[in-house]
Parts: C-alpha cells; structure tokens; sequence
C-alpha cells in the first residue's frame, strides 16, 4: 500500500463562522483507492499558501511512502530542511498528513483508529462549549455577563456539563498585559452570574488567550476562586511555561494549557515545571495523533489530564475523538455547540453528539468522510487569517 496523490480543499466557513473563517483539509490517496482526510490546524500564513505548503511537502516526502509507517514519516517530515524543531507551521502540515494516515490505515484494517492506539476506554465523551453569540443578541455576548449566563443556563438543559467563557478583552501582540481594575471585575462578574445561573450542574471554564502576566493572572485568579472554575485556560503567553507555573502555584483553580504548543517536546516542559495539570493538545497542530497519545502518555505519569482543543473543522475533531475514545486522563472535549450547522454538513454523517457527550463512532479510520462537492463549492476567497491577533497594545479593556 503506498500513497500515490494529495488533494487539497481550502473551505470557507459561512457565517456565523463558528470554528474560524475557513478550514484546510486534505486527502491522501493510496494506490489501492483508500483514501485518507486530515485538517491542518491555523498555520500563520493564507490558506491558499498552505495548501500548496501541504503539496511540496507530500512530493518531496509522503508520495511513494506506506501509510502504516507513521513513526518513519513522521522523523522525516519533522527533520526535514534540518529544522527538526517544534515550529507551528510544518507541525500543522505534519498533523494534517499524519491524521490522513491514520484514517487510511484505519481503513485498511476495517478498524477504528482508537481501536489501533491502544483500544476504547470511554463509551461517551463528556463535552464543552463557548458561549456563542445568536443572531437575535442586543449586546455583545462576551461583556454582557447577564445573556451569557443566561446562555449557559439554556446550555445545561441541552445536557453540557460544562460551559467556556473569555470575557477579559481583546488578545493582541502586544500582551502579556496587567488588567484594569474594570477588566478584573468583569472576569469576576462573568464567573458570579455563571455560576449562580447553572449551579452545580456544570463546571465553568475560564478561557483566556495568554493575555496576562502572572502577576496579573494571579490578582484575577484570586477573584475567581470563590466560583471554583473547573480550570483557568493559558493565563500567560505559551513561550514560557516557567511563568506560567508561578500562577498555577499561587491558585487552587486548575490551569490548563496547550493549544498553542507543538510536539512532545514543549509538553514536557509544561509537565516538568508542572505549569498546568490540564493538556490541551489541537491535533491539527500538535503533531497528529500519534504524537497527541505520547503525550496523553507522559501526562498519565504526572496525573495530568488531557482536554483536547478545537476551533477548527469536523476531521481535526474526528481526529480529538479517536484520541480522547482511547486515553485513560482524557477529562473533556471541546465542541463547537452540538457539531450541528456546518460542521455536520461538510460531513457524509455528521459527528454523534447527544445531550452534553459525544459517542465514538464505530466507522474505520477517523470514523468521518467529507463531502467533498459542498467543500468545493465553499472555497474561502478571503485575506485574513483563521485567527488574529489585535495589532496595537491594550492599555485598557473596552467594556
């Protein structure tokens, strides 16, 4: 069995958007007609840039090669052009190649990918959300903490056990910031009603995306205790999780971190300096799911658990499925509400949510395929980036 072809799709997601502007998938084609899907997660360049960055790398290494030998093509992707470093852009391009492989060799063997890494374990997986905005708002869901927690409220009757807010500003090149006194007491006022609207029914999450310094993070983390968040997400930028670990050891919040980090590598450090007990690996970033269960692995031996991350596409999160089914410490999935609206329709069978859990489908390979003709018929023709940064500093937090 060897792989003879790639074809790329650069999807435009409609709106509301939900999951980013657009989504980058490919399909690895093998000589025996298996094919295999794979999404490439937020690499900083134009998607149109990537797909052609996903081509150049499978003429020059994953043409001609066996699916099944995943470790070897793994080493030679990453070492390729002697970088052999975790660097966001070929770890994006290696995920979404790798994943392919899995769902090809998956294929091959008629079983699903978990059943490969090691088995199920989970029968359902217990699931988050954000707290999204509808079309009917007056306000801006992510500074009006009356509707969102209304919101949550009408989220826990849906079955979520868990709902995720950010509700701290703007993230922007510019941070690591200190926050106002303002933006301290609207994080606080977000987790007061949050969590008086959903009792004990369901964890809060308190999103953040690196925007604190630790000294900061700890002032707010402080007012957040007394609402006992199930974890407080990235407080402080992912270069150094040294920093990092100086907030987790001055709060009783658990700190989760990850989505930004590559490879086994960088994890370690987290896990070394014990600077979150929460790993939130993308699998359309990280390395795919090989290296995604190395590190489910190295955070089992630390009692860490891992919370896979996704604000991308269907296949990054067939990806998270597999991966989560077969993990002891897997402790949540992110969705994107219920998987519903465009994420189900890209698919031939949408992912199988029911009230709060996700159920592992039994289908081979990643358990999902594309609707190829609605990704063709959605191509993103637009300039900016699937996520960006605000490019000026913020020197106060608009309420």
């Amino acid at each position: 069995m060897k792989i003879v072809d790639v074809k790329t799709f650069v999807v435009g997601v409609p709106p509301p958007h939900f999951g980013g502007r657009y989504w980058i998938f490919l399909k690895l084609i093998a000589d025996n007609g298996i094919v295999g899907y794979g999404e490439v997660y937020s690499v900083p360049f134009h998607p149109h840039v990537v797909a052609r960055m996903i081509e150049d790398v499978c003429e020059r290494k994953v043409i001609g090669s066996d699916p099944f030998h995943i470790e070897k093509l793994w080493r030679n992707i990453y070492g390729s052009g002697y970088t052999q470093r975790p660097d966001t852009s070929i770890l994006g391009i290696l995920s979404g190649i790798e994943m392919a492989c899995w769902d090809m060799v998956g294929k091959a063997l008629n079983k699903p990918a978990y059943e490969l890494l090691g088995g199920k374990v989970h029968e359902k997986l217990r699931t988050y959300t954000y707290i999204y905005p509808e079309p009917s708002d007056k306000t801006d869901i992510y500074h009006d903490a009356e509707l969102s927690a209304e919101r949550a409220a009408n989220y826990v009757k849906l079955g979520y056990t868990a709902v995720k807010f950010d509700p701290i500003g703007p993230y922007s090149s510019f941070d690591p910031r200190q926050l106002s006194l303002e933006g301290l007491a609207l994080g606080e006022k977000f987790a007061k009603l949050i969590r008086e609207a959903v009792g004990d029914q369901c964890d809060l999450l308190f999103g953040t995306h690196g925007q604190l310094t630790p000294a900061s993070a700890i002032r707010l983390a402080k007012r957040l205790e007394p609402f006992d968040p199930l974890w407080f997400e990235e407080p402080t930028p992912p270069e150094q999780p040294e920093e990092m670990a100086t907030v987790a050891r001055q709060t009783s919040i658990p700190i989760a971190t990850g989505e930004r980090l590559t490879t086994k590598y960088e994890f370690s450090r987290v896990l070394a300096c014990k600077s979150a007990s929460i790993l939130q690996m993308a699998l359309g970033r990280v390395g795919g799911l090989l290296e995604g269960k190395k590190i489910a692995g190295m955070a089992e031996a630390h009692y860490a658990q891992i919370a896979p991350h996704l604000y991308c596409g269907p296949i990054a999160a067939a990806a998270d499925i597999q991966l989560s089914t077969c993990s002891p410490n897997f402790l949540i999935q992110e969705s994107i509400l219920n998987f519903g609206g465009f994420h189900a329709q890209i698919l031939n069978k949408p992912i199988n949510w029911q009230a709060g859990y996700i159920i592992p489908p039994n289908e081979p390979g990643l358990g999902v395929t594309l609707n190829e003709a609605l990704a063709a018929a959605h191509p993103y023709t637009g300039n900016r980036l699937h996520l960006e940064m605000t490019e000026y500093p913020v020197v106060f937090e608009i309420l």
